[in-house]
């Protein structure tokens, strides 16, 4: 497995065109308009993955708790509703909050062509999307890993959909991830839907042929949640994807540290009854206190959660608007 381990890896990286890494350059980060609720701040944050290349989020840090804290990447998915999409959508604010009263620094982050980079122009669907999606999220581990709050031990990573994809893609290549929960995404019939996911060769080239549930499973020996459904591409988890990465994590006799939150009679998304299932995973493997964000009854309890306008969580506007030197066109990224 070691051995076909490190011929997968290559081939993510080979066929996402980063074998050789861009120059890690100075993030220059830029925080904008910090709100502070109760029981989290939320503040907007762009870095500059690429020289002039800008990469907008979100920042949910816990109002209590001391001492290096738990992060957590929080890549969307590609749902395309323009008033419903991206980090601004109620199930990602929901999610990072929680997260944050639970004690995790949270970082939610736009993908290629949505929220505030499809503002400014540019696209997802593009040739080298998949290539600009992953580097994005390797930059903005980088950015998270800086902070002198967050313990570098402790960096988890959870999306749905194409955010699944992301963060099995980037626990596969990169170890800083320590805990993984990708949901409704890994299957092994299934590719993704568009270029982000399926765009470059990373699950082909003449040295190699796998798929996403291989990929996955590159994650072991560390802690991972695989969440599905029977309404998608994951609904033979149970019996065909899970048993195989099992089988992986045996290898390392580390069976118990990946599970399977299956939903049978549910669909495509990452609602309420999904994220009940990741809460507790990451409060085991991280470290964090479920009981902060727990009812009477010992359910998961988000109606503390403010939900914010989109107009709030934008780094750019009027009053603050894109730098001169931005790269807002797709063909300007790698400079071809």
């Amino acid at each position: 497995w070691e051995v076909r381990a490190s011929v997968i890896r290559k081939g993510i990286l080979s066929g996402a065109d980063l074998v050789k890494m861009p120059p890690r350059t100075s993030l220059k980060p830029i925080y904008r308009n910090k709100r502070e609720y109760s029981d989290y701040s939320v503040e907007n944050v762009a870095i500059e993955s690429l020289p002039g290349f800008y990469v907008t989020g979100s920042i949910y840090r816990p109002i209590e708790g001391s001492g290096q804290l738990p992060a957590i990447l929080c890549p969307h998915g590609h749902w395309s509703d323009p008033e419903d999409y991206g980090r601004y959508r109620e199930d990602m604010q929901k999610r990072c909050a929680t997260l944050a009263k639970m004690g995790a620094v949270v970082i939610s982050y736009d993908m290629l062509g949505y929220g505030e980079m499809g503002d400014y122009g540019l696209e997802h669907r593009y040739p080298k999307t998949l290539k600009t999606q992953l580097w994005n999220s390797i930059r903005v581990l980088d950015f998270i890993e800086s902070l002198e709050e967050v313990d570098k031990s402790r960096i988890g990573i959870t999306g749905a959909s194409g955010g699944g994809t992301q963060s099995f893609l980037l626990t596969a290549i990169d170890e800083r991830i320590a805990v993984s929960v990708p949901a409704v995404m890994v299957s092994a019939h299934f590719f993704g839907g568009c270029v982000g996911e399926s765009g470059m060769p990373i699950h082909k080239s003449e040295a190699h042929e796998t798929n996403n549930v291989e990929i996955a499973a590159l994650a072991a020996p560390r802690p991972m949640l695989l969440i599905s459904d029977g309404g998608d591409w994951t609904k033979n988890n149970p019996e065909v994807e899970y048993p195989y990465i099992q089988r992986i994590y045996n290898f390392y006799d580390s069976r118990e540290l990946v599970e399977n939150w299956h939903l049978p009679n549910e669909d495509h998304d990452y609602g309420y009854s999904k994220r009940k299932g990741m809460y507790p995973f990451m409060a085991k493997h991280l470290g964090l206190d479920i009981g902060n964000v727990s009812d009477e009854t010992g359910e998961v309890d988000e109606s503390f959660v403010i939900l914010e306008e989109k107009e709030e969580m934008f780094v750019f506007n009027e009053e603050n608007p894109l730098p001169a030197d931005a790269i807002i066109s797709n063909k300007l990224i790698w400079d071809n």
